[in-house]
């Protein structure tokens, strides 16, 4: 192919080449036939010249315009090509859509200012992941989620002149910041970053939420070539989303020991959830004040193979930061009811999900399906939400939510006066129920100004027509004054800990049938919870 081109275009040249000859001897002919070569000649004092000389001369000026005219294509053609070299190095060294450098001209220029250098250079990285991105994508598609980035990009630009930055690809930055002789200058940028990612992204008429943790590693003779400065940032980063995100956090050595014991952990959560060790276990929901058996909630429980079971303390952030929590909780819902489709068909099912699986706009699809795979009614199950999830998107909260209240399931506000609810939240998604958290309920016989708070959460739900379960119960007392302040439901240690399906079937078995009711007996359900943790 390339040789039959080559020949193409040589021949292509010969054809010009013999063309503009041609083209000088015709000139010479009709120079000849005018008599316009002798005029010519008699101007220039070369009127001893004949006719063949000047034929040699006419072909020989078109061989010149045939070279000059080679000559200027073979610039436009070089220019051409050195256009498109240019333009194809540049877009291998920047990201396509923000315009930002990309891994690789960051590492590049990374490696120029470590290498052949017999001092550490006053640089840092910072690598910037941004927090609540997924949902942006999930709820709104891959438009907003392009327009965030930009947006992202565009910030950036104009708070980090002093350096270079990339995008390293999805929703992740970097910044290389040469800071002087003013090391504080790094943690300065870090707040400002944080401080300008967290404002709003118009799309629309939508406005969306991001925000932005950073990992930050200062050069040092530990981290002295790219690969390590970079691994170190990375390390950082991840603490300081594991502290809460939104934050900063500068690489400290101890720190790759806990990421190593942190990625053990979650290669065991992962294949965990995949062999079935994350199981349900049940605690007791009770009416007051007469304490009737109306359902469990269900809590996670993992029982690790080596160090034995394991409360939702040691895994359920970890599998919410790793994006892991929608498989568990799949998982959990669909053993819950299968565990519980047989129980007494007035029992309850209350089930947690995460802000992640709110966000998922197949959510009310994914409920219905396992409903159906297990045979269990809508009517009994009970999806618990925190209000820290309404935050992240309201109408995508509304919409999943009210498709489950369509087939008959129930929702309730877990945690109440823990997080960011208004009473326009609690308006607007028509909720069938709010759980007063443990902390309000446990300091009701500590003083009466948090008793005034757990007295004024029961008004509210009456006075929104809501039921309320009060969580964390652990003495008669406190009983008898959420009842008499008209508290709905209790939960908690005075009525049972969470227990496995074997010694929640024995537990069915312990309460007597009190006028067609399940009413606890006289010995205390706990003691009957094997091998339950709290």
């Amino acid at each position: 192919m390339d040789q039959g081109r080559s020949g193409s275009w040589a021949e292509g040249e010969l054809r010009e080449f013999l063309s503009l000859m041609m083209i000088g001897a015709c000139v010479w002919i009709a120079g000849t036939q005018l008599g316009a070569f002798g005029i010519l000649l008699d101007l220039v004092a070369l009127h001893r010249l004949d006719d063949l000389v000047m034929l040699f001369i006419c072909m020989s000026v078109g061989v010149v315009v045939a070279a000059i005219r080679k000559s200027l294509k073979l610039r436009r053609v070089m220019e051409a090509r050195d256009n498109a070299q240019s333009h194809a190095e540049s877009v291998a060294r920047h990201d396509a859509l923000t315009g930002l450098a990309n891994r690789r001209l960051f590492q590049e220029t990374l490696d120029g200012h470590l290498s052949g250098r017999t001092d550490i250079p006053s640089v840092a990285v910072l690598l910037i992941d941004l927090d609540r991105f997924k949902p942006v994508n999930d709820v709104h598609g891959h438009a907003a989620g392009d327009a965030v980035l930009c947006t992202v990009a565009d910030r950036l630009r104009t708070l980090t002149s002093r350096g270079i930055t990339a995008r390293l690809g999805g929703d992740e930055f970097v910044v290389l910041f040469d800071y002087g002789s003013d090391a504080e200058a790094v943690g300065r940028l870090a707040q400002e970053i944080i401080a300008s990612l967290s404002n709003p992204v118009e799309f629309g008429a939508s406005r969306l939420e991001i925000g932005a943790t950073i990992g930050i590693a200062v050069a040092t003779p530990e981290t002295a070539t790219a690969e390590t400065l970079l691994h170190a940032a990375d390390v950082a980063m991840y603490q300081g989303k594991r502290d809460g995100r939104g934050t900063f956090r500068f690489f400290q050595l101890e720190m790759g020991q806990a990421l190593k014991v942190r990625a053990l952990r979650e290669q065991e959560l992962r294949a965990g959830i995949l062999r079935g060790e994350i199981e349900p276990f049940y605690q007791p929901v009770v009416a007051l004040p007469g304490r009737e058996l109306i359902g469990f909630e269900v809590l996670a429980r993992w029982r690790h193979p080596d160090q034995g079971l394991l409360g939702p303390g040691e895994f359920i952030q970890l599998a919410e930061e790793t994006g892991m929590i929608a498989d568990l909780s799949w998982s959990l819902m669909r053993q819950a009811c299968n565990d519980a489709r047989l129980w007494p068909a007035h029992l309850q099912l209350a089930v947690n999900i995460s802000p992640l699986q709110l966000q998922d706009r197949q959510m009310p699809e994914r409920v219905l399906a396992i409903l159906t795979e297990t045979g269990f009614a809508p009517s009994r199950l009970e999806i618990e939400i925190t209000e820290t999830a309404l935050v992240q998107d309201l109408e995508a909260a509304r919409i999943a939510l009210r498709s489950l209240q369509n087939i008959g399931v129930r929702i309730a506000l877990d945690d109440f006066g823990t997080g960011y609810s208004s009473l326009y939240h609690l308006r607007e998604l028509k909720f069938d129920k709010l759980k007063i958290d443990r902390s309000y309920v446990a300091s009701i016989p500590l003083g009466s100004e948090r008793a005034k708070l757990v007295d004024a959460i029961i008004a509210l739900g009456s006075s929104l027509g809501l039921v309320t379960t009060a969580e964390g119960i652990e003495s008669a007392s406190s009983v008898e004054w959420l009842a008499e302040q008209g508290c709905t439901y209790g939960q908690g240690f005075l009525f049972g800990r969470p227990m496995d399906k074997p010694a929640t079937d024995l537990l069915l078995n312990e309460w007597s049938d009190v006028a067609g009711k399940l009413v606890l007996s006289g010995s205390t359900p706990q003691d009957v919870s094997l091998g339950a943790a709290a």
